[in-house]
């Protein structure tokens, strides 16, 4: 039987990478308001010098052995996979089995760090009588994926075993030490329709997101911008990894050679298309469409799930993402802490609807203003203002 223990507490934070850097507490008053810039600056050039290579080889590899799985069941998807949760979203045999594999790879591949998952599932359904069969499921799914993997030389895992790694993801994050952030299967919808999805892995370092990686078993390598093209043979599956002040790379599922990717260049609103979410239920496209109108924007929207549409932005398939939840919704830091990244190591920006930088330091939400909005640096500014208008339009109406 193999142990997998999860500390929730903060985790110690001691680098083991080259440059060796070891923080100390007062490095988390640097990130106050009280700091002076140029402490500031100091503090954010830390977080830049740091390698980060052996996290994100960690990242990269329990994000492909995830989607592995994903894969698997998807084609074969049965009638059973597929539970209710309390908030009537689906919850797969592949979302829970890929928590508990990016969780065992995790601490499998970092074993010296104390290790903090923040992650959207866990065990309670898993745990009743009724989810017994499907949680044999799941184990079987997990001991498969890593014998075929190969590189693991562990016994086989029981039930228990998996219960308890994806019950390692009930950490709150925050903003000291270092949380992995999880989202084992991001449009679970998509998913079962065998449309688009991602499995999203994020590094938090006191409160700031570090490195990122999305992987998008059904996205194609090709672009998927409006004017593309695409076929049944078009070759499928897509890893971005992205790690500050690195850049953000693409490869095959497969392993190809990564390539740099950068978001689009375009600067005339009228030239850009945008992504928005695939469900009307997930995003208002009545507001978006409302801002694309005042921007100028003749493209129709492109409308896939999932994290993949951050994917797609950060090589430049379109120019802009809209996503206006239905008031009442609150933002998880899981749904957007790996694409935020991946975009802005591309040269993107992602911020609020009232411009302001988003923040994962706060917990497993996000606080922000009414929506998000990701583009690049030259449209910004013309985004934000039909943003703004829209959203008096809006509310003036009602």
């Amino acid at each position: 039987m193999v142990t997998i223990n999860c500390l929730r507490g903060v985790p110690k934070i001691t680098y083991t990478s080259t440059p060796k850097i070891t923080i100390s507490k007062p490095v988390v008053s640097l990130f106050s308001k009280r700091a002076s810039p140029l402490v500031a600056i100091v503090a954010a050039a830390s977080f830049s010098s740091m390698s980060y290579d052996t996290e994100l080889a960690a990242a990269k590899k329990a994000a492909s052995l995830a989607a592995r799985l994903c894969q698997k069941v998807q084609k074969a998807l049965l009638q059973s996979d597929v539970q209710s949760k309390s908030d009537k979203s689906p919850v797969t045999v592949a979302d829970y089995g890929s928590q508990a594999l990016v969780s065992f790879v995790l601490e499998r591949e970092l074993p010296s760090e104390s290790f903090s998952l923040v992650a959207e599932e866990d065990s309670g359904d898993l745990r009743k009588e009724s989810g017994q069969e499907t949680l044999q499921r799941i184990t079987k799914l997990v001991n498969d994926t890593i014998a075929n993997d190969g590189s693991f030389s562990v016994p086989t895992l029981t039930a228990a075993d998996v219960l308890g790694a994806i019950d390692c993801g009930k950490s709150d994050g925050g903003s000291h030490g270092r949380h992995w952030v999880l989202d084992p299967i991001d449009g679970t919808k998509g998913f079962v329709r065998g449309d688009q999805y991602a499995i999203a892995l994020a590094l938090l370092d006191e409160g700031k997101v570090v490195l990122g990686v999305l992987a998008c078993p059904n996205l194609p390598l090709a672009s998927i911008g409006g004017d593309s093209r695409h076929s049944s043979d078009d070759e499928v599956g897509c890893l971005f990894f992205a790690k500050v002040g690195a850049g953000t790379y693409m490869q095959s599922l497969d392993g190809s050679s990564p390539i740099k990717v950068h978001v689009s260049t375009t600067e005339n609103p009228e030239e850009a298309s945008f992504f928005e979410s695939f469900e009307a239920a997930h995003s208002s496209h009545d507001l978006s469409s409302s801002i694309a109108n005042k921007l100028g924007v003749k493209a129709p929207p492109v409308r896939i799930d999932s994290q993949a549409k951050y994917g797609a932005l950060s090589r430049g398939d379109g120019a802009i993402y809209l996503r206006f939840p239905h008031k009442g919704y609150r933002e998880k830091i899981w749904d957007h802490a790996a694409g935020c990244i991946v975009v802005t190591e591309a040269g993107g920006v992602a911020t609020d609807a009232a411009g302001n930088p988003l923040d994962f330091s706060k917990g497993r939400y996000l606080d922000l203003d009414t929506g998000i909005i990701v583009t690049n640096q030259k449209l910004m500014p013309s985004l934000l203002k039909a943003v703004r208008e829209s959203l008096d339009e809006a509310t003036s109406s009602l």
